[in-house]
């Protein structure tokens, strides 16, 4: 089979560094929050941190929703029904933008407390979100919008404004947080600025490409957000599920392992997940191409851009474990954890690290399904991985070995998310052939 590569290669590789780029506004936080108030604001942002992403991951389920529709419907050439698919999911990010902002500002402190901060923690976190919450619709705007850029040939100025609200975020950290010691309100100020650099590229973009729609018929509005939603929550919570899996061991490692193990996994989580953000940019930079090829009809194309996504992923993944298997007892000086954390985070990073390559498998497959509306494949794989981590959290540290056994939970339920994953697509897979 002759592939084409060339076209692969110039979707996906811009989508790898703006998701990668969008892994890393979490990691400037740390790092100059860290370095300054040490391992208690290290702890909050990382208690803290699920909230910002279920914000973000708004954003990017509607976004990403209604990009799919409307790849699909122009590949069938229903311009019309496809410019109203953008005009809906415009719509959608209007309203969840008001929404969000004032649940996350009048309920700050109550979800902090859901996710387990207390005393320094909730006093910490809790200025943290109320700010992040002010600018709530910087960031759903933001990221909605990104997806629409890739899907109008504009991969490439997607991640440069990525890249834009990155490098602003760590000027603006340096600026707020260091040279004005402004601590955590600090990064918060200057994560929702830089988002809205983020938002402004790309409002400027779809404007002059005449991609800004608004107009929708009201008979169809419903039926219009239905079909986005629809396509929308896989993404969301692929987004959303290394928070859910943050906000789960934080949880049960708050009772095992205090506030250390807290700590422990907030750097940790917050290096590996710029490889997850890598494999999901494979999955959603191929998803044009994957739709494009679903709405013509085109099965052969459409196989062979899953199978170059899942070469790719696997690569990826097996250089970014050999990386940071070498740099495990680096990480936690970069943030500047106390001796006591920087060790433990090089004792169990090869835990983590065995479960990459089968994250690979599930990110692929999940954002293959969506991009060719298999709505409830994705839906399966995307919130197995937190319910196994769950139950297996429940069951194995009391038989077998406390905090120990929360990290190697973590890695048993990606594993057999990735099992479930390859076993669904072979099924699939037979139907159509």
């Amino acid at each position: 089979m002759i592939r084409n590569t060339k076209i692969f290669f110039q979707y996906v590789i811009p989508s790898i560094l703006a998701f990668a780029l969008s892994g890393i506004y979490s990691i400037v936080d740390g790092f100059f929050v860290g370095n300054q108030v040490g391992d208690a604001g290290l702890s909050a942002i990382n208690v803290a941190y699920p909230i910002v992403a279920l914000i973000q991951a708004a954003g990017t389920g509607i976004g990403m929703g209604g990009a799919v529709c409307y790849s699909i419907h122009k590949a069938e050439n229903r311009e019309k029904r496809a410019r109203e698919y953008t005009a809906g999911a415009i719509w959608m990010l209007f309203l969840f933008s008001i929404l969000l902002t004032i649940l996350t500002y009048l309920f700050s402190n109550p979800l902090l407390r859901f996710l387990g901060a207390d005393g320094q923690l909730l006093s910490l976190g809790g200025q943290y979100i109320k700010i992040i919450a002010i600018g709530a619709s910087l960031q759903i705007i933001g990221t909605g919008l990104v997806p629409f850029i890739r899907n109008n040939e504009g991969a490439f100025f997607a991640m440069t404004a990525m890249a834009a609200g990155f490098v602003s975020n760590i000027i603006l950290d340096y600026l707020f947080v260091w040279v004005k010691d402004g601590g955590i309100r600090g990064a918060a100020w200057a994560t929702i600025i830089s988002q809205g650099i983020t938002m402004l590229l790309a409002l400027v973009y779809l404007t002059v490409k005449r991609q800004i729609f608004f107009r929708i018929p009201v008979s169809r509005a419903v039926h219009t957000a239905g079909a986005i939603l629809k396509i929308g929550i896989a993404p969301f919570g692929l987004a959303m599920t290394p928070n859910l899996s943050l906000m789960i061991i934080n949880r049960f490692s708050a009772g095992y392992g205090g506030e250390e193990a807290i700590a422990t996994y907030a750097c940790i989580a917050y290096i590996i997940c710029i490889i997850y953000l890598i494999l999901q940019g494979v999955g959603d930079g191929s998803q044009p191409l994957m739709s494009l090829y679903y709405g013509q009809g085109n099965l052969k194309k459409l196989k062979d851009t899953r199978a170059l996504a899942y070469e790719f992923a696997l690569f990826l993944s097996v250089c970014g474990v050999a990386v940071l298997f070498l740099l495990r007892w680096k990480i936690g000086i970069l943030f500047g954890a106390s001796l006591e954390v920087n060790y433990e985070i090089g004792r169990i990073m090869p835990v983590f690290l065995l479960s990459v390559p089968f994250v690979a498998v599930s990110r692929i497959t999940t954002s293959g399904f969506y991009a060719t509306e298999k709505s409830l494949f994705s839906y399966f794989l995307t919130f197995m991985e937190p319910v196994l981590m769950f139950v297996l959290m429940l069951i194995l540290p009391p038989l077998l070995g406390g905090q120990q056994m929360i990290w190697w939970s973590t890695t048993a339920a990606r594993i057999l998310s990735a099992l479930a994953a390859l076993i669904m697509k072979r099924e699939i897979e037979k139907r159509e052939s």
